[in-house]
């Protein structure tokens, strides 16, 4: 692996629970600059372009996350990562925080926007990625207490579309009225589920404990999706 991840993987078990929580404010406190310490320390490295998908999809869903949590941390104390000014969403600060281009790795700026869309999308076409890569919100997948490593990122990947397709939160079906709830991501993101799926009530029967079938006639309703920041407060 051309970055080494321990230290990254040691501040997740120190700093987010086994809900995906995180604790912001001891971060804050505790390690406010560890994690932009750490990328400055692998910023420089040479990209390897022989890796393989595995090394790949870990090395970005590492890079993303480490990105976002980067980020957060430098504005906390913040409620939302979409922020509200007399009432309406203030969609520039939203923007400004997905397309900036300050993100350094391998000798070249990068926004999480790029990463998300030119590399995990478009390049390794893996969409259990949007079980894995955060936007630090409610209602985003949940970060992993963990690092993303080759030779596990398989298993992690299956292990996170089972927790959020599993969370009555994210996703669930209703027996009286025949529908299928599902969070935003499947509405956002539909065409990458549909390469590996008739349908997406399909694509979520591949994982979700359901005595009832799933097919493409399965009626959806989209969750409300929220933009609160997913912290944990002691």
């Amino acid at each position: 692996m051309m970055i080494d991840f321990e230290p990254w993987d040691r501040l997740l078990h120190q700093y987010v629970d086994e809900h995906g929580r995180v604790d912001y404010i001891a971060w804050k406190k505790e390690q406010p600059q560890a994690i932009s310490n750490w990328l400055s320390n692998q910023r420089n490295l040479a990209f390897k372009s022989n890796c393989n998908n595995f090394e790949q999809l870990a090395l970005w869903i590492n890079l993303y996350n480490a990105f976002t949590i980067s980020t957060i941390l430098e504005k906390y104390p913040i409620e939302s990562i979409r922020p509200r000014i007399l009432g309406i969403p203030n969609w520039l600060a939203f923007l400004w925080f997905f397309q900036r281009r300050v993100y350094y790795m391998f000798g070249k700026s990068y926004s999480l926007a790029e990463i998300e869309n030119s590399i995990l999308r478009d390049k390794l076409q893996e969409p259990q990625i949007h079980f894995a890569i955060v936007c630090a919100s409610v209602g985003c997948p949940l970060l992993r207490s963990e690092a993303y490593f080759p030779e596990q990122v398989s298993q992690q990947l299956d292990e996170d579309a089972r927790r959020f397709i599993n969370n009555p939160e994210k996703v669930h079906y209703d027996i009286e009225s025949k529908t299928l709830y599902c969070n935003q991501i499947f509405k956002w993101y539909r065409q990458d589920f549909l390469k590996v799926a008739p349908s997406i009530p399909e694509y979520i029967s591949y994982y979700l404990k359901t005595d009832y079938p799933l097919n493409a006639s399965t009626r959806i309703s989209y969750l409300y999706y929220d933009w609160s920041l997913n912290q944990r407060i002691s």
